[in-house]
């Protein structure tokens, strides 16, 4: 699957020398092994004016929930890919959205009732997961401004929500050698995704600690991120479904559990252009 990936990816890798990025300056989603399908490395427009020219409508404004913040807007209904944005109107988070009623391969109720509120965050019939991109302190208040985003581009921070309130966070390293010091477990090197990282990961731990996110560095910086969820979430083309087979490339402990969940659901997001570039 590797080398296949490599050749659908070199002749762009060879463009993508050309244009060494120094800041987030896209927003992309979804892996594949195909770079020309539209839903894999989909660009996600990263102010509210361009959401809402590409068909993205709001489902609730800054402040309409206390759980969160930013304007939230959605695209077809679909809760896999939710768009937060600042009281300006500039790219300000994402949120995965999923069903009550689901549940894991094994039959057990998804999520686990362990991981109710930190980090899924009930939000009427969906539970939530949510990043932000910038201060979350900030985001319906004062945002940021067009030089803001000029600089800084996507944001300059990834920030976790671990609790009920947008403020219950953490804090994600910008740079690979802080790491060590969080209890983020260093997985392996994927090229076109990066060096993956896991929260506290072992072998034997329950599936109910199994924590939704990991993190992917490239170059020693963090560039890219994705959802990781217990269950097989069907019906949009955005999500992804590694099989059993795969885990062992992107973990270096595979936790048992997980071949007992069934079919999983990953979504990779990436805070640049050249996706091509991530190889570690």
């Amino acid at each position: 699957m590797t080398s296949l990936l490599l050749i659908a990816i070199l002749p762009l890798t060879v463009q993508g020398f050309l244009f060494k990025q120094t800041k987030w300056d896209n927003l992309r989603v979804t892996w594949g092994m195909n770079p020309f399908n539209p839903y894999n490395y989909a660009s996600m427009p990263r102010t509210e004016v361009d959401a809402k020219s590409e068909g993205f409508v709001m489902k609730s404004d800054c402040n309409a929930r206390t759980n969160f913040v930013g304007k939230r807007y959605w695209k077809s209904n679909d809760p896999s890919v939710m768009l937060l944005y600042d009281v300006n109107g500039f790219i300000a988070g994402i949120q995965i959205g999923i069903a009550k009623d689901l549940k894991t391969g094994s039959g057990e109720k998804y999520p686990f009732q362990k991981q109710i509120n930190a980090p899924f965050v009930d939000d009427g019939d969906l539970y939530l997961v949510t990043a932000y991109f910038t201060n979350p302190a900030t985001i319906c208040t004062s945002g940021r401004s067009q030089s803001d985003f000029n600089t800084h581009g996507t944001g300059e921070h990834l920030y976790i929500q671990n609790g009920t309130h947008p403020t219950d966070v953490i804090t994600v390293p910008t740079h690979e050698t802080e790491v060590a010091a969080t209890r983020w477990t260093k997985g392996k090197c994927f090229p076109s995704m990066g060096v993956h990282y896991w929260y506290n990961l072992r072998a034997d731990m329950p599936c109910n600690e199994f924590f939704p996110v990991f993190l992917l560095y490239n170059e020693g910086e963090l560039n890219a991120f994705g959802w990781a969820l217990g269950t097989n979430i069907a019906g949009t083309q955005r999500l992804e479904h590694p099989p059993q087979s795969s885990y062992s490339k992107f973990m270096e402990t595979v936790p048992t559990c997980l071949y007992q969940q069934g079919t999983l659901t990953t979504l990779h997001i990436y805070m640049t252009t050249h996706y091509e570039l991530d190889l570690c």
